[in-house]
C-alpha cells in the first residue's frame, strides 16, 4: 500500500556522510512538546502513514497530547531474540512454511522482512565453578546438551533472510546490543530514522539507556513483527522521572536502580513509558543509564528511556562505533528535536522526582525485585522473612520449626520473635538457615557496567590482601556480559583476586539470573534437603522470583557485584555488614566491609586506565563467526526443516495443525472448570518454570521415558512442546488454592474429585471435552516475556484467564495464543465474589462476534450445589489488532492465513 504524507514531513537531511530521506517532526503542530519517547513513536507513524493502519487523525491526536489510550500501529526497525525464546520462534516459522504451502500459499513468503538478530546466551549452565577450567567445561557441556538446538539455529540462519545469529560464548544479548548492534539512528535504503526494536526478553529495555525505544514482547508478537506486521499498542501515559542532586560516595548504580524499582512500583506505572529527565540526567554515565533502563520490567513500565545527548554520542565513540555514523546520529537527533535540552520540560502525564543524594546501599528480596532493603536493615529484614517462611512451612508453630531444624536457641539479646523460631547463624557442624549457598556476579543488569564490576574486583583484591576467603559452602561464579569485561578485568589484574575468592569466569551468558545456576555441591544440596533448610542466593541480577534461581534455594537477594563478593565472604544473610566483621584477617583482627570498600576515585582510575575503544573494535570484529565448536556444526540446506520425530529438543509444534483457510465462528465458553486458583503476583516463572527439570516431574518422566539421562533445563527444551506442556504451572513454589496443602504443579480434578498433577488433570479434562479457565489475583503474569507461559496455558486447554489485573506482556501473549484475558470489575475479586474454584463456569456474550465486534464486558455465570449466580467482567482486548488475533485463534493462525491470502492475490510470474 502506498505511503501518505499528510503533513508534508518528508524531507532530505544532510547527515555529514550524505543526504538521507527523513520525516521531520517539526512538520506536525504540537510535536515539540512531546516527551522524547513519543517523538520517536510520532516519527514512526509519519513514516508509515497509509490511511488505514496509520491515519493523519492518529498522528495529530498523538502530537496534540490527546492520543493517550488510543491504539497505534508501531513498526519496529528490527527484532531482537535470544535462543530460548528465539528457537520457539524459528520452530513456529519452520512449521508455518509447511502449513502455508499445504494451504496453497508460497512457503518462501515466510521470511523476515525486517532485520532480526538472535544471541545464543541463555543455554550455558554453571555446572562447574571455582576452578580455572570452569568455563571450558561448561561450554563443552553446553554444546553436548544443545547440539540439536544449535544445528537448528544454524539452519535458520542459512534459510531465513535478514536473520543473523550471535553464536554461544560471545556475551549477553543486551550488552552486545548496547556495545555493538544498536545504531541509535538507522541509515537504510537511503532513509534515516530512529533505531527501534522489540525483543523476546523483558530486559530488551536496557537499550533505552542509549536513547533507543525498545521493549519486550513475547515470541509470538516477535514472529508477527519479523513478518512485517506492526505491533498494535496503546499510546501509553508517559511518566517523567526527574533526577536531581548527586549520589553519595559508595552508592552504586545497583543501589539506584533498586530504589527506583521500589519507587515506581509503589507509584504504579504498569503499561507506562518512563522517561528520565531533570538537571542530573547529564551526569548519569551511559553504563548507569543502561543499568536503570534494564530493570524497566521490574518497575512495571513498558520502557524506561533516556534522551539522546552528549553522553550518548561519547559512548558510541568509546565503544568503537564508526566516526561517520556517530556524527550522523548527532546531526539527526539535533535536527529532529531529539537532542536533550535540560531546560525544557516535556508534556508528561505524571512527574516524579528523585534526589540522588537520598539513595543508600541496598539489596532487594527475598522474592521480588521491588522489595528493596536498605543494607543497614538487611539482617533484621532477613530474620523477619525467615520467620515468615518457617511459620508457613511449619504451621504447627515455631516450636515445630525449632524441633524440625534441630537448632540451638537464640541468645536473650536476639529479637524475641526470632528466638521462638530458630537461629540461622552458621555452625561448625554444617549449614544453618540463611546460609548463602550461591553468590553470583551475573546478568546484563550489572555486568554491563564497568564501575560496579571494577568495584567487585577491587573489593576482592582488598579481601585477599586482608587474608579473607569465601565460605566453603558458597557456590561462586562470574558470568560477564561480554568478552570486553574479561579484557579490562585482566588488564587491570582484578581477575586474579576474584578467582582467588572463587569468582572464576563460568561462561558468557544469562546464567544464574535465569535459573541456569546449576546444581549445588552434593554435600550442600543433601544437607539442605535432609534438614529442610532455608538458604539464600545473592546475585547481581534483575529477577529473584520464587523458584527461579535454584530448586534448592528459597530466598534470593539482588545486590551489586561488590556486595555479592562481600556475602560470599560471610556465607550468611544473618550478618549486619555495616557493623559486624566479614571475617578475621591474617593478622587476627576483624575485617569490616568499610575496610574493603573501594573509593569512587579508585574505581574511576581503574576504569579509565584499562578500558578503551580498541577493546570493543577487536572483540566485535567477528561477532557472528563464533568459536570452533560453532563453525564445526554441520546443517542441511533444505528450505524446509527435516524434523526428527525422536528429538526431545526440537519438535514440530501443534499450533497450526488442522488450520482452515478461514477462522471458525466465535462461541461462548460453556461448562468450564477451574484448573487453578492463584493469588497475587503470579509470575511467568510460576506458570512456566525455569531451571533444571526435576526427574519426578511430568516433564522429567516424559524425558526419562524416552531414554534421556541428562534432563537439562526447561529453557533448553523450549523447542519441544511436549516438554513445555508438562512443565506448565509446575513451579515447586506455586500455590494452587484448589489443593492448599500442596506446593507445585498439582490441582483438584473436578471430574472425579482426585488430586492430580496439572498436566494429568488437563489431559483428563481434554478427554472429556471440558474447557478450562484459571482464576487469579493482581499482577498476573509478572516477570519475563516467556511466550511458553501462554503457549503452555493454551495447550493445557485453558480458554480464559480471569484475574484482577495483568502484566502487559503476558496478557498480550495469552491473546497471541487464543486465550481470552478477562478482568474482574473494580472492587470484585475471587474472595469478594465468594468463588472457590469448584464451581462450573460459563462465559456468555461471545457467540457470533467478528474481528471488530468484541464487547467491553461479558457475563460470567457460575453454578455449584447452592445454585447459579452471575457477574460481569472486563474483556481485556485493548486494541483492534488484539481482537483480530483472538478472532483467528491467535497470532500464528492469523499470520499463516494472511500469508496464504497474499500469496493467492499475488500475480503469477
Amino acid at each position: 500500500m502506498a505511503m501518505i504524507d499528510s503533513f508534508g514531513a518528508r524531507r532530505t537531511l544532510d547527515l555529514g556522510s550524505g543526504e538521507y530521506e527523513a520525516w521531520s517532526l517539526h512538520a506536525v503542530p504540537g510535536a515539540e512538546h512531546l516527551p522524547f519517547s513519543l517523538k520517536i513513536v510520532l516519527e514512526n507513524l509519519l513514516r508509515h502513514e497509509d490511511g488505514v493502519a496509520v491515519t493523519a487523525e492518529t498522528i495529530q491526536r498523538l502530537a496534540s497530547g490527546v492520543g493517550t489510550g488510543g491504539e497505534v500501529s508501531f513498526s519496529p526497525a528490527r527484532v531482537f531474540l535470544h535462543d530460548t525464546n528465539g528457537i520457539p520462534v524459528l520452530v513456529d516459522l519452520a512449521a508455518m512454511r509447511e502449513v502455508v504451502g499445504d494451504l496453497g500459499g508460497d512457503p518462501a513468503a515466510v521470511n523476515p522482512v525486517i532485520p532480526a538478530e538472535l544471541t545464543v546466551d541463555h543455554s550455558v549452565v554453571t555446572d562447574v565453578f571455582g576452578r580455572p577450567d570452569a568455563m571450558r567445561i561448561n561450554v563443552e557441556r553446553e554444546y553436548a546438551r544443545n547440539e540439536e538446538r544449535y544445528r537448528f539455529l544454524k539452519w535458520g540462519q542459512q534459510q531465513f533472510r535478514q536473520f543473523a545469529v550471535v553464536p554461544p560464548g560471545t556475551g549477553i544479548m543486551h550488552q552486545i546490543n548496547l556495545e555493538y548492534l544498536a545504531d541509535v539512528v538507522v541509515r537504510r535504503d537511503g532513509r534515516a530514522f530512529p533505531d527501534t526494536l522489540v525483543g523476546t526478553d523483558s530486559h530488551t529495555t536496557m537499550i533505552n539507556g542509549l536513547g533507543v525505544l525498545a521493549w519486550g514482547v513475547g515470541g509470538i508478537e516477535a514472529e508477527a513483527a519479523m513478518l512485517g506486521l506492526p505491533v498494535g499498542t496503546l499510546v501509553p501515559p508517559v511518566v517523567g522521572l526527574e533526577l536531581i542532586g548527586e549520589r553519595r560516595p559508595g552508592v552504586t548504580a545497583t543501589d539506584l536502580v533498586l530504589t527506583i524499582a521500589e519507587m515506581l512500583r509503589a507509584r504504579g506505572v504498569v503499561g507506562s513509558f518512563v522517561e528520565f529527565t531533570g538537571p542530573s540526567v547529564g551526569a548519569v554515565p551511559l553504563a548507569d543509564r543502561a543499568t536503570l533502563a534494564n530493570m524497566s520490567p521490574e518497575f512495571g513500565s513498558t520502557c524506561a528511556i533516556f534522551p539522546i545527548d552528549q553522553v550518548t554520542v561519547d559512548y558510541l565513540r568509546f565503544t568503537g562505533r564508526d566516526v561517520e555514523h556517530v556524527e550522523a546520529v548527532e546531526r539527526y537527533a539535533k535536527e529532529q528535536g531529539l537532542w536533550h535540552d535540560p531546560t525544557v520540560r516535556p508534556r508528561f502525564d505524571d512527574l516524579l522526582r528523585l534526589d540522588l543524594s537520598t539513595v543508600e546501599p541496598s539489596l532487594a528480596g527475598p522474592r521480588r525485585p521491588q522489595d528493596r532493603i536498605p543494607l543497614a536493615s538487611a539482617r533484621s529484614r532477613f530474620q523477619s522473612a525467615l520467620a515468615e517462611m518457617l511459620a508457613d512451612r511449619f504451621p504447627g508453630g515455631p516450636e515445630d520449626a525449632v524441633d524440625e531444624a534441630s537448632q540451638e536457641s537464640f541468645p536473650a539479646s536476639d529479637p524475641p520473635a526470632l528466638a521462638a523460631v530458630a537461629t540461622s547463624r552458621p555452625a561448625a557442624t554444617g549449614l544453618q538457615h540463611g546460609a548463602v549457598a550461591i553468590a553470583a556476579i551475573t546478568s546484563c543488569t550489572n555486568t554491563s557496567n564497568p564501575a560496579v564490576m571494577v568495584a567487585a574486583g577491587l573489593l576482592a583484591r582488598n579481601a585477599v590482601q586482608a587474608g579473607l576467603t569465601r565460605k566453603p559452602w558458597v557456590k561462586t561464579s562470574l558470568a560477564p556480559g561480554s568478552k570486553v569485561v574479561t579484557d579490562y578485568l585482566s588488564r587491570s589484574g582484578l581477575d586474579r583476586p576474584l578467582e582467588e575468592l572463587g569468582f572464576h569466569t563460568v561462561g558468557y551468558g544469562c546464567m544464574t539470573c535465569i535459573g541456569n545456576s546449576g546444581p549445588l555441591t552434593p554435600e550442600v544440596s543433601q544437607e539442605i534437603a535432609e534438614r529442610d533448610l532455608v538458604v539464600a542466593a545473592v546475585l547481581s541480577g534483575n529477577r529473584n522470583f520464587d523458584g527461579r534461581i535454584n530448586n534448592d534455594v528459597a530466598m534470593n537477594y539482588l545486590a551489586s557485584p561488590p556486595l555479592v563478593v562481600a556475602y560470599a565472604l560471610t556465607g550468611s544473610m544473618d550478618v549486619d555488614l555495616l557493623h559486624q566483621p566479614l571475617g578475621v584477617g591474617a593478622s587476627g583482627e576483624p575485617v569490616y566491609l568499610a575496610d574493603l570498600w573501594p573509593t569512587d576515585a579508585e574505581i574511576e582510575e581503574v576504569v579509565r586506565g584499562n578500558l578503551d575503544p580498541a577493546m570493543f573494535s577487536a572483540r566485535y570484529a567477528d561477532v557472528f563467526t563464533g568459536e570452533q565448536q560453532w563453525a564445526e556444526l554441520a546443517v542441511g540446506g533444505r528450505a524446509t526443516f527435516d524434523w526428527d520425530p525422536g528429538s526431545t529438543y526440537v519438535h514440530r509444534p501443534p499450533f497450526l495443525d488442522g488450520l482452515s483457510v478461514t477462522p471458525e465462528e466465535v462461541s461462548d465458553i460453556a461448562g468450564a472448570r477451574v484448573l487453578a486458583v492463584l493469588g497475587d503476583s503470579i509470575t511467568t516463572d510460576h506458570i512456566c518454570p525455569a531451571g533444571r527439570i526435576p526427574v519426578d516431574s511430568p516433564a522429567g518422566q516424559y524425558l526419562v521415558g524416552r531414554g534421556e539421562t541428562d534432563l537439562n533445563t526447561y529453557a533448553s527444551r523450549r523447542g519441544n512442546h511436549e516438554v513445555m506442556l508438562r512443565g506448565a504451572f509446575g513451579n515447586q513454589r506455586l500455590r494452587n488454592q484448589l489443593v492448599p496443602q500442596r506446593r507445585g504443579g498439582w490441582t483438584l480434578d473436578h471430574l472425579d474429585g482426585s488430586e492430580r498433577t496439572v498436566y494429568d488433570a488437563a489431559e483428563h479434562y481434554r478427554g472429556a471435552g471440558t474447557p478450562l479457565i484459571v482464576l487469579a489475583g493482581k499482577e498476573y503474569g509478572t516477570g519475563s516475556s516467556r511466550d511458553w507461559a501462554a503457549k503452555g496455558t493454551a495447550l493445557l486447554g485453558v480458554r480464559a484467564v480471569l484475574a484482577e489485573s495483568f502484566e502487559r506482556i503476558h496478557r498480550s501473549n495469552l491473546i497471541g495464543m487464543g486465550v481470552l484475558p478477562l478482568q474482574f470489575l473494580e472492587g470484585d475479586s475471587i474472595a469478594s465474589l465468594g468463588l472457590s474454584g469448584r464451581e462450573t463456569f460459563s462465559i456468555e456474550g461471545l457467540a457470533g462476534l467478528g474481528e471488530h465486534r468484541w464487547p467491553r464486558e461479558v457475563t460470567v455465570r457460575v453454578e455449584d450445589a447452592d445454585g447459579a449466580r452471575a457477574f460481569r467482567v472486563h474483556v481485556r482486548l485493548d486494541t483492534a489488532t488484539e481482537a483480530k488475533y483472538l478472532r483467528h485463534g491467535g497470532v500464528l493462525p492469523f499470520v499463516a492465513r494472511s500469508l496464504v491470502a497474499s500469496s493467492a492475490a499475488a500475480p503469477a510470474r
